[in-house]
C-alpha cells in the first residue's frame, strides 16, 4: 500500500500545519508541495530577473499574441532547466522534505512578500507544474522503508497522488481564514482588516477553482474536514484517528 497521505484545501486552511502535525504523531515525514514551488520562484527571480510591469511571468513563452515573436522573459524551458542546473530540490532533513537553491537551504527565504507576489503566476505554467509533480513523486519514493508521507497542497489528492490511500480536503470559511493569516502575520484582527484578507482569499478560491489545470476541487474520495469551528489540536488528531484505522503499525 503506497504510504501516503494527501492533504488539501485552500489558501490558509491551515494544510501545511496540519500536515506537519499529523506526520509527527505518526512518525512520518512531512512534504510542502508550496515550498517548492516557492523555491523555484526564488530561483528564478534570482537568475533570471524581475520585471515590473508586466510581470514576467504572465508573459507566454510560444510568443505574444500581436507580433508573434518568441518571448524573452521566464519561458518555461529556462525555468524548467534553471531548476535542474542549480538544482532546485526537496532534501530530507529530520522527517521534514526543506527547499534548496543551490545546496543553499531557503525554507526562510521563500516565504518573502517577493517570492510571494509572483508564485501564483510560477505555478499555472504547466511545465513547472509536471516538473514539481515529478520531484514530489522522486521525493516520496526515495523515502523508501516502512515510512510514510503527509503531502499537503491543492492538487494532491487529485493530480500528483491520486492513488493516495487517505485524502484530506480542509475547509474554513474565508473569514476565519483571514484571521488565522492575520494572526499568523501578527498583525490586529479587526473587522475592517478580516473584511479585506477575506475579501482576498475568495478571490484566490475563485481563481483557483478554475483554473485550466489542476483546479482546486476535493478528490472524489476524499474526507472533507470543515476546519472553522476546530482547533489545529482537533483537526490534527481527526486526521490521525483516521490514519491509524487505515494504516498498519
Amino acid at each position: 500500500m503506497l504510504r501516503v497521505i494527501a492533504i488539501d484545501g485552500p489558501a490558509a486552511s491551515g494544510k501545511s500545519s496540519t500536515a506537519g502535525l499529523v506526520a509527527e504523531r505518526l512518525g512520518w515525514a512531512h512534504l510542502d508541495s508550496g515550498a517548492l514551488y516557492r523555491a523555484l520562484t526564488l530561483a528564478a527571480l534570482d537568475n533570471l530577473g524581475e520585471s515590473s510591469p508586466p510581470d514576467p511571468l504572465s508573459v507566454p513563452e510560444r510568443g505574444d499574441r500581436q507580433g508573434g515573436r518568441p518571448a524573452e522573459k521566464w519561458p518555461a524551458r529556462r525555468i524548467v532547466a534553471l531548476a535542474g542546473s542549480l538544482p532546485v530540490r526537496l532534501v530530507l532533513v529530520s522527517d521534514e522534505f526543506r527547499p534548496e537553491v543551490a545546496g543553499v537551504d531557503v525554507e526562510e527565504a521563500i516565504r518573502t512578500e517577493r517570492v510571494t507576489r509572483h508564485v501564483s503566476a510560477l505555478a499555472a505554467i504547466p511545465e513547472v507544474r509536471t516538473w514539481v509533480n515529478t520531484q514530489q513523486r522522486l521525493a516520496v519514493e526515495g523515502r523508501g522503508g516502512s515510512g510514510g508521507v503527509v503531502v499537503d497542497g491543492r492538487d494532491i489528492g487529485t493530480v500528483v497522488f491520486p492513488e493516495a490511500p487517505l485524502k484530506i480536503f480542509l475547509t474554513a470559511t474565508p473569514d476565519e481564514r483571514a484571521r488565522r493569516r492575520l494572526s499568523q502575520r501578527g498583525e490586529a484582527v479587526d473587522g475592517e482588516l478580516v473584511r479585506r484578507e477575506s475579501q482576498a482569499l475568495a478571490a484566490r478560491d475563485t481563481a483557483d477553482s478554475n483554473r485550466p489545470i489542476a483546479p482546486l476541487k476535493p478528490a472524489s474520495d476524499a474526507v472533507l474536514l470543515d476546519t472553522t469551528a476546530l482547533t489545529l489540536e482537533q483537526q490534527v488528531a481527526r486526521v490521525v484517528e483516521l490514519a491509524r484505522g487505515l494504516f498498519p503499525g
